[in-house]
């Protein structure tokens, strides 16, 4: 996959799938090449100031995040901003509400993951969770290394050679844990509408990411979300298809959005993920819109 000199769109511990601290994180995008960074963390802007002081002693431009959770028509989104002053309370509020629901919804994951053939205990998922949320990647790590399933029928495409082994942690969470799937359980999110109303309050650019993952077979309707305020779109990404990357990129000169490329890095959740991997073929463009929307001086 091409390697970018940006990459704005990875996370630090502060994410509940996130693995390194935000200095580590800066750290590794100079060793990456990466000149232009942003960590987007879950619901959160904890990593911010801990980073762009890294970023700073490193001569990296580091542009404030956060990558939010939200709904439209029933639809479970990422949505990105950039820009944000992210010293304004409403954004850990944002995340402290989520997490009262991911708390609650964590012992009815675990009891939907056993209902699939296992015995996992609590004390299993503990001993990966920092704050007591089981998110879908811990079960993938706790059931990979349970010496009990080793060979577990629904444990082998995740195995080495397996056809989800490239971030097995994360795949069996978009296979079991997402909206359908058989472990998934409801978190209620804020609408798009007023995410993007909040980003936009605080300074910021609102950004839908990774559509190519969430709008899968729903493409058309990322025009109507334009019209209800969206101001870009993470067209190049990991996760893209060259097809999604170019459709997107495309679909946002034609409606004259900004457009971003980003890793979505997290560690040791993703492995085959690498930071500034991002399928980016035009980051000069982007430089440039970065400059043009004052998310970076030039």
């Amino acid at each position: 996959m091409n390697k970018s000199y940006i990459d704005l769109h990875m996370h630090s511990l502060y994410s509940d799938d996130g693995e390194f601290t935000p200095g580590q994180l800066v750290e590794m995008c100079h060793e990456a090449g990466v000149k232009i960074m942003a960590i987007a963390d879950h619901n959160w802007v904890k990593a911010i100031d801990e980073a762009k002081k890294k970023a700073e002693e490193l001569k990296i431009k580091y542009i404030p995040a956060i990558e939010i959770d939200c709904t439209y028509k029933e639809i479970n989104l990422h949505v990105l901003g950039y820009g944000i002053d992210y010293t304004n309370p409403a954004f850990n509020q944002l995340g402290e509400d989520i997490l009262k629901q991911e708390l609650n919804c964590s012992l009815k994951k675990l009891e939907l993951t056993n209902q699939l053939g296992f015995d996992l205990k609590k004390e299993q998922l503990d001993a990966l969770s920092s704050n007591g949320v089981y998110t879908g990647e811990m079960f993938g790590e706790a059931l990979l290394k349970d010496e009990r399933y080793v060979d577990h029928e629904l444990l082998k495409p995740y195995r080495s050679g397996g056809s989800r082994s490239d971030n097995p942690y994360v795949n069996f969470y978009w296979d079991y844990y997402v909206q359908g799937k058989p472990c998934y359980t409801e978190v209620i999110f804020p609408s798009l509408e007023k995410i993007i109303q909040l980003i936009n309050d605080h300074g910021g650019v609102a950004v839908l990411a990774h559509p190519g993952n969430n709008l899968k077979g729903k493409f058309d309707i990322f025009d109507e979300m334009v019209e209800k305020g969206l101001q870009g779109v993470e067209c190049f990404s990991s996760y893209h298809s060259l097809e999604t990357n170019d459709y997107f990129y495309q679909k946002a000169k034609e409606l004259d959005l900004l457009f971003t490329c980003g890793s979505d890095f997290h560690g040791k959740t993703k492995p085959a993920i690498h930071l500034g991997e991002n399928g980016c073929v035009s980051p000069d463009e982007i430089k440039e819109l970065l400059i043009k929307y004052q998310l970076i001086r030039g």
